[in-house]
């Protein structure tokens, strides 16, 4: 597995934009049908710090919960949703690293939320995880796909410099990482799924100084800091051209700073 897919996460550097980030999973659960089993058996792939796990609760309060992630920092932070839920449910967090993920039994929806543009092939596990579905179960995930705005360019361009392209060059995502909306619904109607596909560009008004480089520290600049970790000066001395990079390229307003944000969405119901 790339570098870039297996950065050390910072759960409260994440969290500090977490009404925003959450937002999109939202609109995804939105689109979800009802589920087929009572209780319904969910699993989420990628779920980080566990406050959007929490969510799926809310929308089905019997079910029985378990979020994956390959991050221990992260699944120490979801601890605290762990246990019965208002509902009468049960939400529990394990370590899976989201790649290699074989589902040992059966769900009525897995989800996943910002997480498989860090796993490389993500394509490929598509029948596995659609075999392990219940007739009528949801396949439906939710993934950043504004590989070519600034906010990753620069970063890029910055890291291909010759003072960088040795130390963080090779650990940051690709342009591949996300696949084209088609792309998606040619493989998962493919598998025979009923697939709907869209994208959202969001306009997230963001707050404080520097908050764009705020919000990267949380998520697309992790594999940059993940390998300057040993080097403090030189980590500092990279964020300091990439913010100065970053104030050029989303300007302050007397209302804050504005990140647009394109995401890319698939609901996948397998058949009944």
């Amino acid at each position: 597995m790339p570098a870039a897919a297996t950065p050390t996460w910072d759960p409260a550097q994440y969290l500090r934009h977490a009404d925003h980030r959450a937002r999109p999973f939202n609109d995804l659960l939105a689109r979800v049908p009802d589920l087929p089993g009572t209780p319904a058996r969910i699993a989420d792939l990628g779920c980080g710090p566990g406050n959007v796990t929490a969510v799926l609760a809310e929308r089905w309060p019997t079910a029985h919960i378990t979020g994956h992630d390959n991050s221990p920092e992260m699944l120490e932070q979801a601890k605290a949703y762990a246990g019965p839920t208002a509902g009468g449910g049960r939400l529990d967090f394990t370590f899976a690293d989201a790649v290699a993920w074989a589902p040992t039994e059966t769900y009525d929806l897995i989800v996943s939320n910002a997480a498989l543009q860090w796993v490389e092939g993500h394509l490929d596990a598509f029948p596995a995880w659609l075999d392990a579905l219940v007739p009528g179960g949801t396949l439906a995930f939710q993934v950043p796909n504004n590989i070519d705005a600034p906010l990753h360019a620069l970063m890029r361009e910055l890291g291909a410099t010759a003072r960088w392209k040795d130390r963080v060059g090779e650990v940051l995502r690709r342009t591949d990482s996300v696949h084209t909306p088609a792309v998606y619904l040619d493989k998962l109607a493919g598998l025979g799924c009923a697939t709907d596909i869209w994208e959202t560009t969001y306009l997230h008004v963001l707050q404080g100084q520097d908050p764009v480089l705020d919000w990267v520290k949380g998520t697309g600049l992790r594999p940059a800091l993940t390998a300057l970790a040993d080097d403090p000066d030189a980590r500092d001395a990279f964020v300091t051209e990439y913010r100065d990079l970053l104030r050029a390229a989303y300007p302050s307003a007397a209302y804050g700073t504005v990140l647009p944000f394109r995401r890319l969405f698939a609901v996948a119901r397998k058949e009944a």
